[in-house]
């Protein structure tokens, strides 16, 4: 059983209407052109086309770049009509073990720490 990302949910994602405007754009003959045009691998966008790997923010970037066409647009072709990204709390927060890495290191970047005096007597 194939698994389907959260996008293709939606009842207007159609990635293939997205990558057939860009293969006329830019006047290729296939998708392997198309994948080396875009710099990926051809598995890459079979896996777009079959609804098993969502079109990626880097991959659409890249669409952008190479069509001069903008992101809206390039959304709007596939069918993409989400006004917002909406991340899950999870993301983009840091580990346990690197939240407590990062607040020792802030902690000894603070001015006015103090040695103790085992330490300080050390280098004398």
């Amino acid at each position: 059983m194939a698994q389907h990302h959260a996008l293709a949910s939606q009842e207007t994602y159609n990635p293939n209407h997205l990558l057939d405007v860009l293969l006329g754009k830019m006047q290729l003959k296939n998708d392997a052109a198309l994948s080396r045009m875009l710099e990926v691998a051809p598995p890459v966008i079979s896996k777009i086309r079959h609804h098993r790997l969502p079109v990626g923010a880097s991959l659409l970037i890249r669409m952008h770049e190479v069509t001069g066409m903008s992101i809206r647009d390039l959304r709007d072709l596939m069918g993409d009509r989400r006004t917002k990204y909406r991340l899950s709390d999870a993301q983009g927060r840091p580990k346990p073990e690197e939240k407590a890495a990062q607040q020792a290191a802030q902690q000894a970047q603070q001015p006015g720490t103090q040695q103790s005096a085992g330490e300080s007597g050390k280098n004398a």
